[in-house]
């Protein structure tokens, strides 16, 4: 069994600052870290560091052949990224406050040059069963949500950043919903959470997606697994947070890698939020990702 991540690469910006930038107002940055990103990236590598067959397709310029160095060096194959000449790798520029939280502005770059016959012979490498975990950072999201359904492929979907795109997409063919709870919320199609938080959002979502699962992460308040069959509460684990850009990321790719490697739905939960918690005590985005042996 193969995990495919079809997303971005970006080359991240992140200035670490005192508090984020209002209108009108200039500051000064204490540091710039320059380094790969992108939550294709970020998913691929925590795939591959909870011990999934991963490999990873996308767009990159020429100016981001170091993101597939840093993919290969985490053990994702990378023979599905194109390296396109005329135009530049995507881009995350980062402000990163004292408190740990992010503001985040993305440039498409490369990563909104997927193309159909891009995705129809990547395709031609996976077969039924296999996973296929995407974001909302490229384009021909619904070609590749038609395209995973008709080989039978499983269909994992973190709708970040969250837009009217995703509301267009066949939704009833995700097998997987990896959502935050504004992220649900947007689906449901509600402007406000009208007492709606946890659990009880989480069932409101199953009701509508009946054939799917919901992983639902909550923040410092844990996450919650549901589906027809089962519901599972996994709290978080208390750190200092330093830089959260890839909190969620990390957690997306340790539990789908957990469920690949055989592990029930509450090890597989328990293990992202380990991974997620130690994410987040480190900088940067792809590089604060641990490896499964130091969740233990």
């Amino acid at each position: 069994m193969k995990v495919l991540c079809f997303g971005s690469l970006n080359i991240d910006y992140t200035y670490k600052l005192d508090h984020f930038v209002q209108k009108g107002e200039t500051i000064s940055s204490d540091e710039l870290i320059v380094c790969s990103g992108g939550k294709g990236l970020n998913q691929s590598i925590a795939l591959a560091k909870a011990g999934a067959d991963t490999y990873h397709a996308g767009a990159i310029g020429e100016d981001g052949r170091f993101l597939l160095k840093q993919l290969e060096e985490a053990g994702v194959n990378t023979e599905c990224v194109a390296v396109l000449s005329d135009v530049c790798s995507g881009n995350a520029l980062i402000q990163n406050d004292k408190s740990g939280d992010n503001c985040i502005i993305l440039y498409g770059g490369a990563n909104q040059a997927i193309t159909k016959t891009q995705v129809d012979n990547v395709m031609k490498q996976f077969e039924k069963g296999d996973f296929i975990v995407l974001q909302n950072e490229i384009n021909e999201l619904d070609y590749i949500v038609k395209c995973a359904n008709e080989k039978g492929m499983k269909i994992v979907l973190n709708p970040s950043p969250m837009n009217e795109k995703i509301l267009c997409l066949p939704l009833e063919y995700v097998n997987y919903f990896m959502v935050n709870e504004v992220e649900a919320l947007q689906i449901l199609g509600r402007e406000n959470g009208q007492g709606m938080r946890g659990v009880k959002l989480a069932e409101e979502l199953t009701e509508k997606f009946p054939n799917a699962a919901v992983v639902l992460t909550m923040g410092e308040k844990g996450s919650v697994f549901m589906n027809a069959k089962e519901t599972v509460e996994q709290p978080a684990y208390k750190v200092q947070a330093v830089d959260t850009t890839a909190a969620g990321d990390t957690f997306t790719g340790f539990f789908i890698g957990g469920l690949m490697r055989g592990l029930e739905v509450k090890e597989a939960m328990d293990e992202a939020a380990k991974a997620s918690a130690i994410a987040v005590t480190r900088q940067g985005a792809a590089p604060s990702i641990p490896t499964r042996d130091e969740l233990y």
